[in-house]
């Protein structure tokens, strides 16, 4: 496995967004968060919810990093600014739920899986879809050491090799095992009603479970 990138910029200071600062931090990243304004407005959330991350304005948060998480709500989406993000791999944490967060015009099109159409929005930057079939509660209860008989499996799908694997090292460091998709659109099998969505699976079950696209 890479060494995983060490500077880290999350968008969103929400439950998910604050969540994986704290566990990135945590795991010895150097982590930034941002939300849509001012980064004092966030000062004090960061503090208590995400202590070790820097609250920043958004576009010096991604001016520094290596690797983009973006954890805003879905409905926010479609006002992002690409440029924002240009030249970046983003991570796509982010679900498309019409049950849970009504229908959603760009996203509401079966031909594509939502980091699919996340992709053709931010065609400037590298799209990698993880985190998004762990709920934020789990994904810092769940963490465990290498090798830990009990380590949960979470998987990272992209269409470039090495932003698949420098997300997957970051995944890794925080405390899972990786399975590794081979497309944007094999990541499909993470969302809302895919076989691994909420699901705690070891490295191996989770691979059985969304073969044939699955390395481990």
């Amino acid at each position: 496995m890479t060494h995983p990138s060490s500077r880290l910029a999350v968008l969103g200071a929400g439950h998910v967004g604050s969540t994986l600062a704290r566990v990135a931090a945590e795991a010895g990243l150097d982590v930034s968060i941002a939300a849509s304004g001012d980064p004092t407005e966030i000062a004090l959330i960061t503090q208590v919810l995400a202590p070790g991350a820097e609250p920043r304005w958004a576009a010096d948060a991604v001016h520094d990093a290596d690797v983009v998480v973006l954890a805003i709500p879905l409905h926010r989406f479609p006002a992002f600014d690409p440029a924002l993000v240009a030249g970046k791999i983003v991570v796509d944490a982010m679900n498309y739920w019409p049950p849970i967060d009504g229908v959603q015009e760009m996203f509401d099109d079966d031909r594509y899986g939502s980091s699919e159409i996340v992709a053709r929005r931010l065609a400037r930057s590298i799209v990698v879809k993880a985190f998004n079939h762990i709920g934020y509660h789990e994904l810092e209860s769940e963490r465990r050491p290498p090798g830990a008989p009990d380590r949960r499996g979470l998987g990272v799908a992209g269409d470039d090799p090495a932003a698949v694997a420098a997300v997957a090292a970051i995944v890794e460091r925080i405390g899972y095992d990786v399975i590794a998709m081979d497309s944007l659109r094999a990541g499909r099998a993470f969302e809302p009603g895919g076989p691994v969505f909420g699901a705690s699976l070891s490295r191996d079950q989770f691979a059985m479970a969304v073969r044939p696209t699955a390395t481990v």
